[in-house]
């Protein structure tokens, strides 16, 4: 059993959020939505918090207030296996959100997400240094990381 959940603080947009993150990401699925009742503090009948799953992980979304919003000290790595993969994580969370740096975006929600391929830490470790630090050259350049560029600037001599 999982014993660390990660609980997204959202003003108003808990199930609107856990809904959009369902729908991106395969084996996913929005599990409880529970509501507040008479006791508030907000008012009763809106969404209290929602749990979800992404491709088997717990999430939890509480509509907790406009008191919090997120920032890039917490973000979600999505390691991809293909450029394909890349491009479609990140088209799809940036949409609406902000595209940054070395592959960060921001989601519609202000959720930091980091689309990585998984070529790139096989190539930032690899040992010869020269060729790993030309590859951390190439990937300071990208918004969007590209797979064959960081394979091009790997190959250089």
């Amino acid at each position: 059993m999982q014993k660390i959940t990660p609980c997204l603080w959202f003003d108003t947009e808990g199930e609107e959020a856990a809904t959009f993150y369902t729908s991106v990401f395969p084996n996913s699925k929005i599990v409880d939505v529970a509501y507040y009742g008479a006791a508030g503090p907000r008012p009763e009948g809106t969404v209290m918090t929602v749990s979800f799953e992404l491709d088997g992980q717990e999430f939890l979304a509480v509509n907790g207030g406009p008191e919090f919003t997120f920032d890039e000290a917490i973000s979600f790595q999505v390691s991809c296996e293909t450029q394909e993969d890349v491009d479609s994580f990140w088209s799809t969370l940036s949409e609406g959100g902000e595209e940054g740096p070395c592959g960060w975006l921001k989601d519609k929600f202000g959720l930091s997400w980091q689309i990585v391929p998984t070529r790139l830490p096989e190539l930032l470790s690899d040992p010869d240094r020269e060729k790993s630090q030309r590859v951390m050259k190439a990937m300071l350049s990208m918004k969007k990381i590209e797979i064959d560029a960081l394979e091009r600037a790997a190959a250089e001599a």
